[in-house]
């Protein structure tokens, strides 16, 4: 398998990356563990999990753990007495020296950046992280991050983990700053929660181990509109001879900065799947159909006015 670099961070990851979040429920622990091993079989050298996970039975203020204790990773808060502490415990649970590349999940506007990225710094000089990425973070607060590290000689985040998928583009234009700043863009939801692999039809009930018969609250209203979407992209994967889910894969692997696509799976035939996506290639002339049907945002976002 072709590896694809991490940004500016050295490293080389799969362009499938194994999610982890359903881990625990509906995925149990042995199940979870022949899936990682699969995983590492085909090639994947990336797992994404964080301390929060716990499958199906999270909920906010849950204890998570669940599925770092079968795998492993991040944080809720961003203090330095979080982060290292939770660096701790996550090295302990995932029963490692050190950390490839750790992830800050999520914005904190209870803690001024500078004091974050020293923990950063600290945790990196410890040697117990080699790099560091963001989650949910829009360009103009990593480049908030980029311009602090550069003035004080902390490290810069070397990756961006987004929602982002042809359902769901609201970062579309970020990607264009990452891909000129070195940073490597490792989307999860790339499949919308399972709406994109072509399980889901109009008029019929949804399959009985899906997300939405198993965590609807987590799932977008099956309405009209977006039936007419998931069967545009469907007949567009079935001009290149291919299945909607391997479609949305390679077209977001098209997309500028991508590293590496985070993808929860239940079984082995889905990282075959979604393996195969790889090999699929987007007709130039799709790209404009596409946009038609899952068009970007008409601009970029605008962090003061929305």
């Amino acid at each position: 398998m072709k590896l694809r670099p991490l940004g500016s961070s050295g490293l080389l990851v799969s362009p499938i990356c194994l999610g982890t979040m359903t881990f625990g429920s509906p995925v149990p622990e042995r199940d979870a563990i022949g899936l990682i091993h699969a995983a590492l079989d085909k090639g994947i050298n990336f797992v994404d999990t964080a301390n929060v996970y716990e499958g199906y039975k999270r909920f906010l203020g849950s204890p998570g753990g669940v599925a770092e204790e079968i795998v492993g990773k991040a944080d809720r808060g961003l203090s330095p007495v979080h982060i290292l502490r939770e660096v701790d415990r996550s090295l302990k649970r995932l029963q490692t020296d050190t950390i490839d590349l750790y992830i800050i999940h999520w914005p904190d506007r209870e803690v001024p950046l500078e004091t974050t990225l020293s923990a950063i710094d600290v945790a990196l000089k410890q040697g117990k992280i080699r790099s560091f990425g963001v989650s949910n973070h829009a360009a103009w607060q990593i480049a908030e991050l980029r311009a602090l590290a550069e003035r004080h000689g902390w490290p810069s985040p070397v990756s961006s983990q987004i929602p982002f998928s042809l359902l769901r583009r609201e970062f579309q234009y970020d990607l264009e700053y990452c891909q000129k700043r070195n940073v490597g863009v490792t989307p999860y939801q790339s499949l919308q929660g399972g709406l994109l692999t072509g399980k889901y039809r109009r008029g019929t009930a949804a399959p009985t181990d899906s997300r939405l018969a198993e965590k609807p609250e987590w799932m977008w209203p099956m309405n009209e509109g977006l039936f007419d979407k998931l069967e545009a992209v469907e007949k567009l994967a079935a001009e290149v001879e291919t299945t909607p889910a391997r479609y949305a894969l390679a077209w977001t692997l098209t997309q500028p900065a991508m590293s590496s696509l985070i993808v929860g799976v239940k079984s082995v035939a889905q990282i075959d799947d979604a393996l195969a996506a790889v090999q699929v290639a987007i007709p130039p002339e799709h790209v404009a159909r596409i946009n038609a049907v899952c068009p970007p945002p008409w601009r970029q976002n605008d962090p003061l006015r929305g």
